[in-house]
């Protein structure tokens, strides 16, 4: 099970002698609900105030464009990812290797890896872990039924191949609905995924490397009233009421946790290093299948998401969170000892 593990702590030198840039879409926001992000506005002011106040020599920007010439800074924090085009999530990774920046997260790469949800399918498989059947129409390509994956309920999953948050995710009953939401998402510029509808529960596995190790945080389940119903990006921005009962709790199931977290550090180990991340598993208790769903590196930061609440579980508050992952990573980039 997950280990028992302490906050690390930067110096008071450091604090004040690393420059910090702190990038996100709302870095500049002043607090409460934005009308298109929804929760996420709040999200950034959060990490935004935490990390005033571990006073920090911090400076904040909202825009790619800091980047497009040397900032003068010593380390980012990305949290800029969502920028409103393809395979964003890897555009400040590039721009600070660009400058040698050293940054929080995983290398462009291994972000481009882990957004590509069939990839990082692909990568799973190879280190052994059991993942549903599914593919990839990508934009542009023939959409054929024969590519189509099977499905024992005849129920389809089709999103964004790199989306968060349940962006665009609908779901089809037979192939022409399949199609005609396929044809959606490449309308709007994206890979779609297709996979058979998985019933069960989303079990959630958040890490954070600790001397270069992947290290579990206490697992996680969302204990729904509906298995069956899709939950919305709306829903989980908060920008329409979500009338399911749903609660994040503890998942300590002594047969079930200690397999999943096997599972877990398995596919972990396939992108170290990478700061944080969170890793989600589609159990079904009727029949105990495990499936891999996807890997998020740099996942949501914010107090009422799955890593922070799997870091409270640990002992951690929200400051002490951030303030171990960078301090974790100013030592691997020798910012400090």
């Amino acid at each position: 099970m997950s280990q028992s593990i302490q906050p690390l702590r930067i110096p008071q030198d450091a604090k004040e002698q690393v420059r910090l840039l702190f990038m996100a879409k709302h870095a500049l926001w002043g607090g409460g609900m934005h009308p298109e992000d929804g929760n996420h506005a709040i999200y950034h002011h959060e990490v935004r105030t935490t990390l005033e106040n571990l006073e920090l020599n911090l400076r904040l920007e909202n825009s790619y464009d800091v980047l497009f010439t040397d900032p003068d800074v010593d380390f980012v924090f990305p949290l800029l990812n969502r920028g409103g085009f393809v395979n964003s999530e890897m555009l400040i990774p590039i721009l600070c290797n660009m400058h040698r920046i050293p940054y929080l997260g995983a290398m462009p790469f291994l972000r481009g890896l882990g957004d590509d949800k069939s990839v990082s399918k692909l990568v799973c498989a190879h280190a052994g872990v059991p993942t549903a059947p599914w593919f990839c129409y990508r934009r542009g390509a023939p959409v054929l039924e024969k590519d189509c994956p099977p499905s024992a309920e005849s129920r389809w999953v089709i999103k964004p191949n790199a989306s968060s948050a349940s962006w665009g995710i609908s779901d089809a009953h037979d192939f022409a609905g399949v199609a005609n939401a396929v044809a959606d998402i490449h309308g709007q510029g994206h890979d779609a995924i297709v996979e058979p509808y998985l019933d069960g529960y989303d079990v959630q596995c958040a890490f954070i490397t600790i001397d270069d190790e992947p290290i579990a945080l206490p697992m996680l389940w969302y204990e729904r009233e509906d298995t069956q119903r899709l939950w919305t990006y709306y829903e989980k921005r908060d920008l329409v009421q979500n009338t399911e009962k749903a609660a994040l709790k503890r998942f300590d199931d002594p047969e079930l946790a200690p397999k999943i977290e096997e599972m877990a550090r398995k596919v972990a180990r396939e992108f170290i290093p990478f700061d944080y991340g969170r890793i989600e598993f589609r159990l079904d208790l009727k029949t105990g299948d495990i499936n891999f769903i996807e890997i998020n590196l740099n996942c949501n930061l914010w107090s009422e998401k799955v890593m922070a609440k799997a870091a409270a579980e640990a002992g951690f508050s929200h400051a002490d969170l951030l303030e171990t992952l960078l301090a974790e990573a100013w030592r691997r980039h020798a910012l400090i000892s």
